[in-house]
């Protein structure tokens, strides 16, 4: 598959997924609220910790050391399962990576290389994460109506700030 028809291809997932969503209200707050912090500010952090194309993404997980060379400190908090970055269509978008339909900070979403979407290996429900929202696509989330838990990426001195 060409990078032309896989961007072509989640396009077209998009526009689905947002007149379908446009109907119903999703929670993305099924996941407990957990203290996130994540400081990328300026050039150097961002450059070698941040995401650039659309489809970039990393994970942040500071209880298992993901990445493994990432300065954490004591200001330093990854959610509930940690935190997914990920560059979508319209700038950088962070998530909380536990399974909203599971909620346990043990089962965490991964991501799918080929379209981008945020899975789960436990209750199998998709989710959307290039959007900028993180809606489900398929599997008991569309069910119980639950998205993956958006958190706050905020422009700092070249770089970006993650928080709740």
């Amino acid at each position: 598959m060409t990078t032309i028809t896989k961007f072509f291809s989640i396009l077209v997932a998009l526009v689905v997924l947002l007149m379908a969503a446009s109907c119903e209200k999703i929670d993305n707050k099924a996941v407990p609220r957990f203290t996130v912090r994540i400081d990328l500010s300026g050039f150097a952090l961002w450059n070698t910790y941040g995401v650039n194309g659309v489809g970039d993404y990393r994970i942040f997980n500071r209880e298992k050391g993901i990445p493994a060379n990432f300065p954490y400190n004591v200001n330093t908090y990854t959610g509930y399962g940690g935190v997914l970055l990920m560059m979508c269509l319209d700038g950088p978008s962070a998530y909380d990576l536990a399974c909203p339909v599971e909620s346990s900070q043990y089962v965490t979403l991964s991501i799918d290389p080929d379209n981008f979407e945020a899975y789960c290996p436990k209750c199998g429900s998709r989710y959307n994460p290039l959007t900028g929202a993180g809606g489900p696509i398929r599997g008991v989330a569309i069910n119980n109506k639950v998205g993956m838990r958006i958190y706050h990426v905020t422009p700092n001195n070249g770089g970006y700030f993650i928080s709740n």
